[in-house]
């Protein structure tokens, strides 16, 4: 009898199924004093370029401060690369969700001051940073500052006036400016001189600008400044919508805002019909390119994105 032959069975393989790495987007900077900052920028755009990051970085020979985005694995390779040099080991980077196309390129540049308040001899750096700026305040420490002594406590914003529209600290003093230069102006107006005996907290969004107005404020007279360590960005990780911080936070890039939690409060209104909204548009007018709140109402039966202004020269 012969040897009957053993079906062929079909084995089945689990499928490989390529997983889509998430997009990451960092936020830092750090005050430190450089001696060849174009040796810098041309040391980060290879490291960038290499990671296939996108993103703006701006130095100067008081330090460096960017936000990049790419890959999560390229992200940790590019922060591991850039604390390998000494004078930025210790940079905080803060971390946030990104999908990928929140820049349009990388640009880097090199610049007198890397946030420009337009007085860059007034600015001395070491490695910890500013010399003689303002106190450095940890989250929990501005809650306790403020559960001690109350009302009496100034929470002074250190952004636009526009970024403010949409998330600030409760009852923030928020000063009239539309650029970061017109801070020194505003402080040299007068019109903020009955805080110079009160404990006035500064803030802005990951803690460079703060860092930096919180020593003009003290080179012009107010007596007791503190900034935000981290800026709002650690305040909202670490409380949320819960606390103190109120609203959405402004940032620089397609996503136009960052959340806290899943029930912020909303600040802002629209520039047409005056409804609750936080979503900011670029004016598509090339000659305008303003920032304007509007509902999804108003921006859904326009035909362009274009501010009040300009669509109501178009119609």
């Amino acid at each position: 009898m012969g040897v009957q032959a053993t079906p062929l069975v079909a084995r089945s393989f689990p499928r490989k199924i390529k997983s889509i790495e998430p997009s990451k987007i960092v936020l830092f900077y750090k005050f430190t004093r450089l001696a060849d900052p174009e040796a810098i920028r041309l040391w980060q755009r290879s490291l960038c370029e290499r990671h296939g990051l996108t993103g703006r970085i701006i130095i100067s020979k008081h330090g460096i401060n960017g936000t990049v985005g790419g890959s999560m694995t390229n992200i940790k390779k590019y922060v591991r690369g850039t604390k390998e040099f000494a004078p930025f080991k210790t940079i905080d980077f803060k971390w946030s969700e990104g999908k990928g196309d929140e820049f349009p390129r990388l640009e880097i540049r090199v610049r007198d001051e890397i946030v420009t308040f337009g007085v860059p001899d007034e600015i001395v750096v070491d490695a910890d940073g500013i010399v003689g700026g303002g106190v450095r305040l940890k989250p929990i420490e501005v809650d306790k500052l403020v559960a001690e002594r109350g009302g009496e406590v100034v929470f002074f914003d250190g952004r636009s006036a526009y970024e403010a529209r949409i998330g600030r600290f409760k009852d923030a003093v928020v000063a009239d400016v539309v650029t970061t230069p017109d801070f020194v102006g505003e402080l040299e107006s007068g019109k903020y001189d009955h805080l110079k005996e009160k404990p006035v907290v500064t803030y802005c969004t990951g803690g460079i600008r703060c860092e930096v107005l919180s020593l003009l404020m003290k080179n012009r007279g107010f007596k007791e400044v503190y900034q935000i360590d981290g800026g709002i960005v650690r305040y909202g990780e670490e409380f949320g919508d819960d606390s103190l911080w109120e609203g959405s936070l402004y940032v620089f890039d397609k996503r136009m805002k960052l959340n806290f939690s899943d029930h912020p409060k909303v600040l802002g209104s629209c520039d047409f019909c005056a409804a609750a909204t936080d979503q900011f548009f670029d004016c598509s007018n090339l000659r305008c390119r303003c920032l304007f709140l509007s509902c999804a109402d108003c921006s859904n039966s326009a035909k362009k994105v274009l501010c009040p202004s300009c669509r109501a020269k178009s119609n």
